[in-house]
């Protein structure tokens, strides 16, 4: 149990990648808090309202002392430039960006010595595909917070983020085009990610700071044209 009398705090910890991460923690012996607009038995609550993370950091301090791991994890809304409003794209930055900075700023009085923050990106931050303006810009964003931290924590914090590829949060076995358009033969799966967060807060990543890992099975490497690999692009 590497992480026996850790606490570590996860934002969207109640569902999908979020549940994966928090339950990989607990088997590790970490303490975990949790916030997330799902109920679940620590803290429900929006990351987007900052009076929400104030008080959710003042709870966390208050049962737990100090923290040694935080995981940003919220996804921000996903809509285009053709339906998506002003409001819904500041939104999606609020969540997606502003909430990870401002939690972190919180909780950086508290941080333990050895601490670590993990920032969920997207492999979108490097890809995309049409009408997805907002969640692409807040995962762009998400990644280029993540070097700033590292920067301005150096001594105190490692920041690092990571990049999943197509996540099936479901655990379904995908065969064929699915499969094959990534190298490494399947759809990913939440276990993938977590897997690589808390090596990350591990002490075996201690000279890892300001990077961003893309777990995406390569597909992001392999170049796919028409009829490669199964696929076919249709009219």
């Amino acid at each position: 149990m590497i992480f026996l009398d850790r606490t570590a705090v996860i934002t969207g910890g109640a569902g999908g990648i979020g549940k994966e991460i928090a339950e990989q923690f607990r088997r590790e012996g970490a303490k975990v808090c949790v916030i997330d607009r799902i109920p679940n038995e620590y803290f429900t609550g929006d990351v987007g309202d900052p009076a929400v993370l104030e008080e959710f950091a003042r709870r966390v301090i208050a049962d737990c002392g100090k923290v040694d791991f935080l995981v940003n994890n919220v996804p921000p809304l996903m809509k285009g430039i053709d339906s998506c409003s002003y409001e819904e794209f500041n939104e999606a930055l609020r969540v997606g960006v502003s909430a990870p900075f401002y939690l972190t700023k919180l909780l950086v009085p508290h941080f333990a010595p050895g601490a670590s923050v993990v920032n969920i990106s997207s492999s979108r931050d490097r890809m995309s595909q049409p009408q997805t303006e907002s969640y692409t810009a807040a995962k762009g964003g998400i990644s280029a917070l993540t070097h700033a931290l590292a920067v301005s924590l150096a001594g105190k914090v490692r920041v690092n983020s990571i990049s999943p590829g197509w996540i099936d949060t479901a655990f379904t076995r995908y065969e064929g085009p699915d499969a094959f358009q990534q190298p490494a033969g399947r759809v990913g799966n939440p276990a993938d990610i977590a897997a690589m967060v808390l090596f990350l807060c591990s002490d075996k990543a201690g000279f890892i700071t300001g990077e961003n890992i893309c777990i995406d099975g390569g597909m992001t490497r392999q170049m796919i044209y028409h009829g490669d690999c199964g696929w076919r692009l249709e009219d």
